[in-house]
């Protein structure tokens, strides 16, 4: 079972587009079933209202939790997967206005079927802008690393990013603690890193699980280079010790 998780807030021009790319997802030819947590927090503009009258409909996959206070990104996935999420499930991402590709879940099945001794999987995904239009030489793509730390190094090198394109089973989750609440930005990322950070490699989907759509009110809309290596720069001194034992550096000037 695999339980896709969205925290939103006042995306009601873009989170039905979303939620019908998750609830297009296709299952022929493999066992498997899905859901779609969503968490909506802080929300005016009638996102609550649109939930409550979707998750009405035939056939929806939609299990939401409304918050009345606006929540970061990583308390509010915490919430829902605490909440509503199976113990033995594994868990999707998809952010409130990208759109997830028919057979990503499909793919991520297939892995983990054929990977029982893999905790998380990690792929590719583009680009798009704000009317879903492929902008060229921005994908986001991925590779078969050597070792946990051969993945660590690269992160710290600006050559490897992960955002909302991996699946990871929710023990795995538990085991380290879930999202750190008190961050603001590259929660994800900093998940991630503790996965790795406890030993666990990602197997690799050559496949591209959503469209990331850019347009004026992305959340990320400022990050730039300068300001991913100071992200990178603030997670590498959160765990420094154990990288430091691990022989894995970082130059912000890299």
């Amino acid at each position: 079972h695999i339980s896709v998780v969205t925290p939103t807030l006042n995306r009601i021009d873009y989170l039905p587009d979303t939620v019908a790319s998750v609830q297009k997802n296709v299952k022929v030819g493999r066992k498997f079933t899905f859901d779609h947590l969503i968490c909506a927090n802080g929300c005016t503009d009638g996102t609550n209202e649109w939930l409550e009258k979707q998750s009405k409909e035939e056939g929806s996959v939609i299990k939401y939790h409304v918050e009345k206070n606006r929540m970061l990104p990583g308390p509010a996935r915490n919430l829902v997967i605490r909440k509503q999420a199976r113990d033995d499930c594994w868990v999707a991402l998809i952010d409130d206005d990208d759109i997830m590709l028919q057979r990503n879940l499909y793919y991520y099945a297939e892995n983990i079927q054929t990977n029982p001794r893999k905790k998380w999987f990690i792929n590719d995904f583009v680009r798009v802008d704000e009317e879903l239009r492929y902008i060229q030489g921005q994908d986001y793509y991925h590779w078969k690393f050597e070792s946990p730390e051969d993945m660590l190094r690269a992160i710290f090198t600006g050559k490897c990013f992960a955002q909302g394109n991996v699946c990871f089973s929710k023990q795995l989750f538990d085991q380290v603690g879930g999202y750190n609440e008190s961050i603001p930005m590259a929660e994800d990322l900093d998940l991630y890193v503790r996965f790795l950070l406890a030993g666990e490699l990602p197997g690799y989907s050559p496949h591209i699980s959503h469209l990331h759509r850019c347009h004026s009110r992305n959340i990320s809309i400022n990050v730039d280079e300068k300001k991913h290596m100071q992200d990178l720069g603030l997670l590498y001194e959160r765990y420094k010790d154990q990288f430091e034992k691990l022989n894995i550096s970082f130059d912000a000037c890299h």
